[in-house]
């Protein structure tokens, strides 16, 4: 199974294995344990590279202290060979929770003093927790020995282009985040924010040969490693990249390390602080040797996710050189104080990004004159409002703000993103789409119209520096206009056909032909066909002839960069080429919002990506291998993972067999569609009997329909009573007895045909997959990869014809009737109800209300 389809496994493994522990805890657990497998894979990795056998590997104790010291002066540790967690994995029912606290024991004892900022501690929570999985010694084993069991099928090769450990390790963070409520903030960023942010500060730092980045408030570190993965898609190094980070909870701030660690990083690059951020702030210095070790911290980007209007004291802060200059931020909400930590330690080309909670943008006081003195020091550079309720745990609204030390332009780009999203469970989620939409319009400071406005400094002193994003960028709908003129006589206003100009520009002539002049203020359309006629008109025509021009070399264009190239392409890099070509191809093509055109590649190409990097890391031959198709059902009220079938690793058996094995499949299919008519000839039969037919006993004991055996034992005794080679009245009730008889044995020999077929087919797909030539893995790969989104792309003008017709539509019927027609309909409902009232009697009572009611209606 690829990276995607592992990690859903074992987080659905892992989540039912929990059971009553708080997900925010047991997530320690499983994140510990996959980092003491990393970290025990990374000494044998290390072992074997120097010669080491595998019978040497099984002689490591802490009393070889020679080789001991040779292993962790080299990775900055050592595990014996007892305490390796494939030995945990091979003691099977031997394995016992003291086999772990051992491990970890040895492990805290045999860091070498290089690494003890690392590594010293960093399994302290998983120590501590373990006597939460378990009331007792027996469970706490059986727990552990199902988690380990299950964290054992993650392959951890270290390949940075198939980073399979790395995206499980998100992945389940991100999991466990959406089940943690409230205590999600204290550990993760959401991914799409990250990769927004990243994209950011990437661009700001795109040619700078060495790069510092600090997290100030680190949670598990992903905020951090996205950034740096953003940054080293631009170096030519990715190990001159040194990672800062520093956070106040310990559970966290191990997550921390270890995702660094495990994401191949340089421990030598990894510098971390378990401390509270406003109150111990570096420069920071090993205690041993403060003078040679002082760092007073400034770097080239800073990005950090803090926690959303805490308390903090701030007294005695006033002379604190991160807010001398600014102010100090109000003792119940800290958001400037960690804003002014985060620009303190800017170096004088650096960028920040920070996430804040919106009143950040208007809120008086204290926070007031600190925002006026950004923007006249102007450090503030970008603010983007983000969609409600994006982040875990919280639904107040949030902004991203870009600050620089120092700027050549004074104006702040004001982003208003809040209405880009998609809704994925409780929570919205930015789309691709929306973070290379705002991405682009802050690396080219773009001002667009309900989106984004550059604001003057000028214009923000006007408003007493307040930076509410709805001052400056109107992102709401227009309001339904509804004409006066049109609504009582009819027609479409010139005016209304006026706001879809952008369509009469790109189309000339059409406005002419779907339109006539009503009068001077409106217009009516020349026909009721307006999908047809705008389609098939010569200016569409010619629109979707270009675009069809642009593209045309595409699919070739593709194969050349996917399929040719597929073993040696950047993956990471590839999509950006992509969404270039496709951006540039559209330059001369109107209409079409490219970032839709960016949203379809990205769809794509995250399958796309995923079978790259498969064919990259185990070779071209992958694409022949069938893995059995494994699911996991019930079995004596147990969960067991049971074989149904084959998959294909790469090449799907759909695919296969919709082209090289079609006819094969076309007669499966049409086996299937004759059982479809047979249901339905049982349908027309049955509804054909009349009353006293229907009352037969082979139709009464059926019920609800026929039922085999009444229906074939009643058409054998109908047989039985007709003389050789007589047939039955037409339309008879016997008649239509033979024929459900006749269908009946039809279907069961089709059943088993088609279930005998169906399994021979599936074998089939299973040996032809394992045998294809090289130019059909080309060929399913270029239906696989290239088909579908080639035809996505080309479905876009006709989106754009929808749209216009659609648009029109709404506009014919929006004054299609007048308010004379409506007044002139109420009058007749009035009048027919009125007549009605006529035929009425009652008491005298009842007869008098019905006159009043009447001379209502009447308007007198």
């Amino acid at each position: 199974m690829n990276k995607q389809q592992l990690a859903a496994k074992i987080w659905e493994s892992a989540n039912k294995m929990r059971s009553k522990i708080e997900a925010n805890e047991y997530k320690d657990y499983i994140l510990g344990f996959i980092f003491y497998k990393y970290l025990s894979e990374q000494e044998v990795k290390y072992a074997k590279s120097q010669d080491f056998t595998d019978e040497d590997i099984k002689k490591l104790v802490e009393e070889d202290a020679e080789t001991m010291e040779f292993i962790r002066d080299q990775i900055g540790y050592f595990i014996s060979y007892d305490n390796l967690f494939s030995t945990w994995i091979n003691k099977g029912r031997d394995f016992d929770v003291s086999n772990v606290r051992d491990a970890i024991s040895a492990f805290n004892r045999t860091i070498s003093t290089r690494h003890k900022k690392i590594f010293q501690g960093i399994f302290h929570t998983l120590e501590t927790g373990l006597s939460k999985l378990g009331d007792s010694s027996g469970a706490q084993t059986k727990a552990i020995r199902d988690l380990i069991d299950l964290i054992d099928d993650i392959p951890m090769n270290g390949q940075q282009s198939y980073d399979v450990l790395g995206f499980i390790y998100e992945y389940l963070i991100s999991q466990f985040a959406a089940n943690a409520g409230k205590k999600a903030g204290e550990f993760y960023t959401p991914h799409e924010v990250s990769l927004l942010m990243s994209e950011i500060v990437a661009n700001h730092l795109k040619d700078e040969p060495e790069i510092s980045i600090y997290d100030p408030t680190s949670g598990s570190g992903s905020l951090l490693i996205n950034i740096g993965s953003s940054v080293a898609k631009q170096m030519q190094n990715r190990n001159n990249i040194k990672y800062y980070a520093q956070e106040l909870k310990e559970n966290t701030y191990n997550l921390t390390r270890m995702n660094l660690v495990m994401r191949g990083i340089l421990v030598d690059n990894i510098v971390t602080r378990n401390a509270d951020t406003l109150e111990d702030d570096w420069p920071y210095f090993d205690e041993n040797d403060p003078v040679n070790t002082y760092n007073p911290l400034y770097v080239d980007a800073v990005v950090s996710n803090p926690p959303y209007s805490q308390h903090w004291d701030s007294t005695d802060k006033e002379a604190d050189p991160r807010y001398a200059r600014f102010g100090l931020a109000p003792k119940t909400k800290a958001d400037y104080a960690f804003l002014l930590h985060d620009l303190y330690h800017l170096k004088p080309t650096g960028i920040m990004a920070i996430v804040l909670p919106h009143g950040v943008l208007f809120r008086g006081g204290e926070e007031g004159n600190i925002r006026k003195n950004l923007i006249e020091s102007n450090h503030i550079d970008t603010i983007i409002g983000l969609p409600p309720n994006i982040f875990f745990g919280t639904g107040i609204p949030t902004i991203v703000m870009i600050l620089k030390q120092r700027r050549t332009n004074t104006d702040v780009l004001i982003i208003d993103a809040s209405k880009g999203f998609i809704k994925v469970g409780k929570n919205n989620q930015l789309r691709t789409s929306d973070i290379k939409r705002i991405s682009d319009t802050v690396i080219q400071r773009i001002d667009s119209p309900k989106f984004s406005k550059l604001v003057t400094r000028n214009t923000i002193r006007a408003n007493d520096y307040n930076l509410n994003i709805p001052r400056y960028v109107d992102s709401s709908d227009d309001a339904e206009t509804w004409d006066i003129y049109a609504s009582m006589f009819g027609g479409i206003p010139h005016a209304e056909i006026d706001s879809l100009q952008k369509f009469w520009t790109a189309f000339p002539a059409l406005r002419e032909s779907l339109f006539s002049a009503a009068t001077e203020h409106t217009a009516q359309l020349n026909s009721g066909y307006l999908k047809e006629i705008i389609s098939q008109h010569p200016d569409v025509m010619q629109y979707v002839e270009a675009f069809n021009l642009a593209f045309n070399s595409f699919s070739l264009s593709l194969k050349t960069e996917l399929i040719d190239n597929m073993l040696t392409l950047n993956i990471p890099s590839k999509e950006e080429e992509l969404s270039r070509d496709i951006f540039n191809r559209l330059v001369p093509i109107p209409l079409i919002d490219k970032y839709n055109a960016y949203q379809i590649l990205s769809d794509h190409w995250e399958f796309t990506a995923g079978d790259l990097e498969i064919l990259q890391a185990d070779g071209f031959g992958a694409a022949r291998i069938v893995d059995p198709n494994m699911l996991t059902k019930k079995r004596a009220g147990k969960d067991v993972e049971v074989q149904e079938g084959w998959k294909g690793k790469i090449i799907p058996f759909d695919l296969v067999q919709s082209s090289i094995l079609k006819a094969d499949l076309d007669a499966l299919t049409a086996k299937e569609n004759r059982l479809s008519e047979i249901t339905s000839e049982f349908s027309e039969i049955l509804d054909s009997l009349d009353e006293d037919e229907k009352e037969h006993e082979a139709i009464n004991e059926a019920k609800d329909g026929f039922i085999a055996a009444i229906i074939t034992k009643t058409a054998k005794e109908i047989r039985d009573e007709l003389k050789k080679d007589e047939q039955p009245e037409p339309d008879s009730f016997e008649e239509k007895i033979l024929k459900v008889s006749a269908l009946i044995a039809e279907e069961k020999t089709l059943r088993k045909e088609l279930r005998e077929e169906t399994d021979a087919l599936h074998i089939k797909t299973k040996n032809t997959i394992e045998s294809l030539t090289d130019e059909q893995v080309n060929d399913m790969l270029y239906l696989k990869w290239i088909e579908p989104l080639v035809n996505s792309l080309f479905n876009l003008p006709v989106q754009i014809v929808n749209d216009l017709s659609a648009k029109l539509q709404n506009l014919a019927d929006k004054y299609a009737i007048t308010y004379s027609d409506t007044v002139n309909q109420i009058n007749q409902t009035e009048q027919q109800l009125s007549l009605l009232i006529n035929e009425l009697t009652g008491s005298d009572f009842d007869m008098q209300g019905l006159t009043q009611f009447q001379s209502l209606l009447k308007g007198e």
